[in-house]
């Protein structure tokens, strides 16, 4: 038999609450002298027919005793016992699903929002909506109570995360007091899942998916002492719902993302079985850093110490982290993995991951703005995230290849296209989506910032480009767009510049910080070198790319003559689409500007000014390899060849010759840049000096290490030492972008010394030089600079000459151990 209305309170250990609050909703349901309507809403309490269903969840105090007294007392109060405790979201469930009513309340225990407050949700739903919340956000809200200024701060933030991955548009989630269609609400949570206190968004997002109207109404509420939410739980809501929204992913979407997730495993396969015993050759000495980055990272975090500053490198100046990439927002999450595992397989795992990640947000991008083909979209994204010029930066940077972020900025950036909202009778619409997209903009720009703001820029530029070409095409869309996105930039960069104030002025100002790293006037692609194939592509070649690249690593174009001719022939087809004129601009612009400030006409000696000569010298600008602008044509040929193949795949009719001949093309044009597992060697290992801990006997405190030669760019063997050292040695010297001269120029490595310019030059040319007292001299200022301790030199290519030179420098002979030649300079341990 049915009743008006249902009231269902969860309880868990609130003896001391609970009598209160079931007597203050009997009186009230039953019209007595605390049964007054909430303030501008329809008075009265009464119902003719009620219920009030009491959820104990596994409570170990006497809640239960007190619910049951209740439901002895009154016929119309019933107890469901939970025996033992499974959160909010399950007692709710077992409470709505017991109920008959027409219209289900929920409310919490404490009664936080007092229980007049329903008439004003009763009237949203006569006047036609299946749902009214109360809100302490709303305009109208009265917060009686505050809670603590931190907590209601962490409270909001959590609420505004929580309302931003799951419910745009709702103010307030978690306010424990709702009412429902009765109806709706049973079928709403009997098809949940969660629970936590998830369960409110879930049921949320289930009357949103089913188009059922959900109203929210401002309500009075008062802090309650002893309240059981705490801050950490909306951290716990945003688990569950990420656990929610995995399960909800279309199998066909799941296994795309396993299909991206082999793909990378494949690539990486040469060194995944045992990171620490293998070494990608062609990423030079940027493994090494890498893992060094890495491994410091996570023991600035262990130890609580400036993740922004390290003397461990280039002692006793030190290396500005923040000045480096060390992907702050990669390395900090990963600290754990590299505490457990060690810095080389947390790294293997970052890049293996993130280069699977970066796949399925390029992805959803094409799925949700592009094309509706799932299929279509798939290779869209390969090609955009496994690209020639991906796969070259894959091998050794991976603040190049880790760019999930990017397909989320530009998705935020055309939601902030797409409506003002600030109309007369619109304020809290489009006008609130316009602010969240903005804030929500800032903290994806923030959080790409501390990845790579060299990716950052170069998107930046791409979308750019894009937008002023579709403005061209679309001026009407361009019109409508430009209020919203400049309030909502404006809003993005309100929130970002506090939150990166500070590490920006570390980078720019502070220790060790430089102006610009100058890559000379050759660092641009050749024009041949956007038709060629990169050395890891199928039809590729060492000796081509080789000539037409600075290194393995920076091979920042190659795409390969068939897919710029596929690509040709897709935007002569779908010209009429702004779209595609727009990407194919974005294409031609970022290859052109990839040129440089000058270029050579290939097969000729005549060289052309080229179209980065105006940016060369302006800031930022200046430290950007140009080449690498080229990237940017990556996510727009995957965006054509997705547009082309959902075309050629959409229609349901039976496929013609040309449809065939069309995926054909695609296919041939795809498959030559298909690129091959990275190349792996087995590594060197650090001597026995150095693993077994030997070291120790021969550094006093404060006091570095200094390998023979010193560690740099064209060889940094000494920072693997370092880290299977457990960092516990400082080195001279180093492998890092650091300052030089009293311009502050950027310069790779530490800025040089006579010793240091002096040992490189032996290794280089393998023989010892006459050694001068002027030398010595020098190497012992050099020495007493770094607080040497110890000086070692392992086997090596002209290591005969290294060691007659350290000799003759410090008029000692070296002395063998540990398989290692050492020079221990104060004679003691």
């Amino acid at each position: 038999m049915s009743v008006d209305l249902t009231v269902v309170v969860p309880a868990y250990n609130e003896e001391r609450r609970l009598a209160p609050t079931l007597a203050a909703i009997r009186a009230y349901l039953e019209g007595g002298e605390d049964g007054e309507g909430g303030e501008g809403c329809t008075e009265g309490g009464a119902r003719a027919r009620w219920e009030l269903i009491v959820v104990d969840d596994g409570s170990t105090d006497g809640t239960l005793d007190i619910a049951a007294d209740a439901e002895a007392a009154d016929s119309r109060v019933q107890l469901i016992h939970s025996p033992r405790n499974l959160g909010k979201g399950h007692a709710l469930r077992l409470g709505v699903l017991a109920s008959r009513g027409d219209r289900v309340l929920i409310t919490d225990a404490d009664l936080a929002t007092p229980i007049e407050e329903l008439e004003c949700l009763d009237k949203a739903l006569t006047d036609g909506h299946t749902a009214a919340i109360g809100s302490r956000a709303r305009p109208g809200a009265t917060i009686e109570s505050h809670q603590h200024r931190l907590r209601e701060l962490l409270g909001r933030t959590g609420n505004f995360l929580i309302r931003t991955v799951a419910v745009p548009g709702v103010r307030d989630t978690q306010c424990g007091f709702k009412l429902f269609d009765g109806d709706r609400a049973r079928e709403a949570f009997a098809a949940s899942r969660l629970r936590g206190w998830g369960i409110d968004v879930e049921i949320l997002q289930y009357f949103r998916r089913s188009g059922w109207p959900v109203a929210e109404v401002p309500v009075r509420w008062a802090h309650q002492e002893g309240s059981k939410v705490r801050p950490v739980d909306y951290v716990k809501v945003l688990a569950e719902l990420t656990s929610l929204k995995i399960r909800t992913v279309p199998p066909r979407d799941l296994l795309v993302a396993a299909v991206f997730l082999a793909m990378a495993v494949i690539l990486y396969s040469g060194r995944l079985i045992a990171p620490g015993d293998r070494y990608l050759p062609d990423s030079l000495q940027d493994q090494n850093q890498w893992e060094w980055f890495f491994a410091v990272t996570a023991d600035n975090v262990r130890h609580l110490q400036n993740p922004l500053f390290t003397t461990l490198q280039n002692a006793p100046d030190g290396v500005n982290l923040m000045a480096n990439t060390v992907m702050l927002g990669l390395s900090v999450p990963f600290a754990p993995v590299t505490w457990l595992f060690g810095p080389a397989a947390a790294l293997n795992a970052a890049m293996t991951l993130g280069l699977a990640a970066t796949a399925v947000a390029w992805y959803w991008l094409i799925l949700r703005r592009l094309v509706r083909h799932r299929g279509a979209a798939a290779v869209g994204a390969a090609l955009a995230a496994f690209a020639p010029p991906m796969i070259s930066h894959a091998q050794a940077h991976p603040n190049f290849m880790v760019l999930f972020m990017i397909p989320l900025i530009i998705d935020r950036a055309l939601r902030l296209c797409e409506g003002e909202g600030e109309g007369e009778g619109n304020r809290d619409g489009a006008g609130t989506s316009v602010v969240r997209d903005g804030v929500v903009l800032g903290l994806f720009t923030t959080y790409q910032i501390f990845l790579g703001e060299e990716p950052l820029l170069l998107a930046a530029m791409g979308m750019l480009l894009f937008a002023a070409a579709y403005g061209l095409a679309r001026r009407d869309v361009a019109r409508e767009a430009i209020r919203p996105l400049a309030r909502g930039l404006g809003v993005a960069v309100a929130v970002t510049v506090p939150l990166v104030a500070f590490p920006l002025y570390w980078q720019f100002f502070g220790p060790q910080s430089y102006t610009s790293v100058l890559h000379g006037d050759d660092a641009g692609n050749s024009p041949l070198a956007l038709l060629s194939f990169a050395e890891r592509s199928l039809a590729g070649s060492e000796k081509t790319a080789s000539a037409l690249a600075q290194n393995p690593t920076e091979q920042n174009a190659f795409y390969g003559w068939p897919l710029v001719a596929l690509a040709f022939a897709i935007v002569v087809r779908l010209w009429e689409r702004a779209v595609v004129k727009a990407l194919a601009f974005t294409a031609v612009a970022a290859a052109f500007l990839s040129l440089g400030p000058k270029f050579r006409i290939p097969m000729t000696d005549v060289v052309l000014p080229g179209p980065w000569a105006p940016l060369a010298h302006a800031p930022l600008f200046e430290s950007v390899i140009e080449s690498r602008v080229a990237m940017v044509c990556a996510p727009a040929l995957g965006m054509l060849v997705a547009l082309a193949l959902a075309r050629l795949l959409a229609s349901t009719r039976r496929m013609t010759a040309t449809r065939y001949a069309g995926v054909a093309a695609v296919a041939l044009a795809l498959l030559p840049i298909v690129p091959a597992p990275l190349r792996s060697v087995d590594r060197a290992q650090p001597p026995a000096f150095i693993a077994d801990g030997t070291w120790k006997k021969y550094l006093g405190d404060g006091e570095s290490l200094v390998p023979v030669p010193l560690p740099d760019p064209a060889s940094a063997e000494a920072l693997h030492w370092q880290t299977t050292a457990d960092l516990d040695f400082r080195l001279p010297g180093g492998y890092f972008n650091g300052p030089w001269g009293p311009d502050r120029i950027g310069i790779y490595g530490a800025s040089p010394r006579n010793t240091s310019n002096l040992l490189r030059d032996v290794r280089s040319a393998g023989r010892a030089p006459q050694i001068t007292d002027a030398w010595r001299r020098a190497a012992r200022e050099d020495l007493t600079y770094w607080n040497a301790g110890v000086l070692v030199l392992a086997p090596q290519q002209h290591d005969a000459a290294l060691r007659e030179t350290v000799e003759e420098l410090l008029d000692r002979p070296g002395k063998w151990v540990d398989g290692v030649w050492i020079w221990d300079l104060h004679g003691g341990s």
